[in-house]
């Protein structure tokens, strides 16, 4: 396995990881009711069960284009040390992004943003070079 691959991996764990404590929050929030019913009527979350759904949402959104860059650096055999180290710079990124929106780290949590999002496009222009 390359260390992209595995950097994949460990980013879908991460996302699995997400959902759960997502879900326990939400499911906290809203009740158990709510929770089985069929959520005819929307309910909007808040506080850290709002935050941790708009941080799940936001890795879905990188993990797509972290996806594509593995999958191209991969195929086309491509990997590198900078390669991986981009790779591991977006897991990093995406591992503090959680604490850092659920706890506000105000400027912190978009710099942690931008480094993982930026990781991202590097690894894509290093596989056409």
């Amino acid at each position: 396995m390359t260390p992209e691959l595995l950097a994949l991996t460990l980013a879908a764990l991460l996302q699995v990881f997400q959902y759960v404590i997502f879900s326990i929050t939400a499911n906290l929030q809203v009740g158990l009711g709510y929770s089985t019913s069929p959520r005819d009527k929307h309910r909007a979350l808040t506080g850290v069960a709002g935050r941790l759904e708009r941080a799940l949402a936001n890795h879905f959104e990188g993990l797509i284009l972290f996806t594509i860059a593995v999958v191209v650096v991969t195929f086309i055999k491509v990997t590198t040390p900078f390669t991986a180290a981009c790779a591991f710079a977006f897991l990093a990124a995406r591992i503090l992004y959680i604490p850092a929106y659920v706890f506000g780290w105000v400027p912190w949590r978009s710099v942690i943003w931008a480094v993982g999002f930026f990781a991202t496009p590097a690894m894509l222009i290093a596989a056409l070079l």
